[in-house]
């Protein structure tokens, strides 16, 4: 069995949260459990990546302190990439332990939180602890408290060694019913990159300004050395890659923008059934791409979301059916 630990307090010497879990862990090594400590506070320019530490364990525990007012943004943004990046089916059957200790007031709502928040991601909450402990030495020398810890903690293992359910939670209704997150092809790392360039406008400007001549460049450097590739071509690679996805009915118009040989190619998408051909009638999705972009998509160096992404490719309709694109024509896969 392995549990990890999230630590998202400031790390200073007389946290009571600190003392908690270290009783917490030497309950845990007592059980042969594997125990693993992340200190979000080293970690807070890398805390999206941390949702890969999600894989392969059983078990976490959320430690942080209220101090002043909540639980501290540290935790919250580690939530925030689970939300956004961790594995739902995986948490599904991940148990968590709350841990909540306060030097002024709010332990109880701090540590309701936490559950409320690993309820929403569909996990499993355990019984957490939570106190007011405005000197730490009171917790250390009280052995009653420290009998309190290490019970929740050993109720944290029978529940994980037992797979013991939960009753069902409002909470996890909402996320099944109205709550939804956008998928994306880009890594944490990738997605705090864009987040930040597209913040600068002069990053920006001076990227499209490239982008541009060096899309000029290119397309006159192909229209003189290359023969024309016309729209059966494109039709031919769609039809090679097409895998059926259930549920999805949709046509899909390409347009490319840039090169007026290629007629517009329709996509029609039936369950198992496609049919691609060269006409100019209306669709549900509207796709508006350069020559050389659709070109690295079927050469499997771009994805149409990525495309989308970056600006070089324009849509109208549904976006969840743009998002399908690249389920049902997987260019990446050799």
């Amino acid at each position: 069995m392995k549990i990890n630990i999230y630590y998202g307090g400031r790390g200073i010497i007389d946290d009571p949260t600190l003392y908690a879990l270290s009783k917490a862990t030497e309950v845990l090594d007592e059980l042969n459990v594997k125990v693993e400590r992340y200190n979000l506070y080293e970690q807070k320019n890398s805390i999206t990546a941390l949702t890969n530490t999600l894989k392969d364990v059983d078990g976490i525990i959320l430690a942080s302190t209220v101090e002043w007012y909540g639980v501290g943004g540290y935790i919250m943004q580690f939530l925030d990439a689970c939300w956004l990046y961790a594995d739902k089916e995986k948490l599904k059957n991940l148990y968590m332990m709350p841990v909540v200790m306060s030097t002024t007031y709010g332990e109880r709502d701090g540590m309701m939180s936490l559950t409320s928040a690993w309820e929403v991601l569909g996990g499993l909450p355990c019984d957490g602890i939570c106190g007011y402990i405005a000197d730490t030495s009171n917790l250390e020398n009280n052995k009653d408290y420290i009998k309190i810890i290490e019970k929740k903690v050993e109720n944290m293992y029978r529940a994980i060694n037992q797979k013991l359910p939960c009753l069902p939670a409002s909470n996890t209704a909402v996320k099944d019913t109205v709550a939804t997150t956008k998928n994306s092809d880009l890594t944490p790392q990738e997605s705090e990159q864009l987040s930040e360039y597209v913040s600068n406008d002069n990053f920006v400007k001076k990227q499209k300004e490239d982008i541009q001549e060096l899309a000029s460049l290119f397309r006159d450097k192909m229209d003189q050395t290359h023969q024309s590739v016309g729209s059966e071509e494109y039709i031919q690679a769609f039809e090679r890659k097409f895998t059926p996805v259930a549920g999805v009915h949709a046509t899909y118009k390409i347009v490319v923008n840039d090169y007026e040989r290629i007629k517009d190619i329709i996509i029609n998408v039936d369950n198992k059934d496609l049919k691609c051909y060269s006409s100019n009638e209306s669709a549900d999705v509207e796709i508006s791409i350069g020559k050389e972009t659709l070109d690295q998509i079927i050469e499997g160096k771009m994805t149409f979301q990525r495309a989308f992404m970056a600006g070089n490719m324009k849509m109208k309709g549904d976006f969840k059916l743009l998002r399908s694109m690249d389920q049902l024509f997987d260019f990446m896969e050799n």
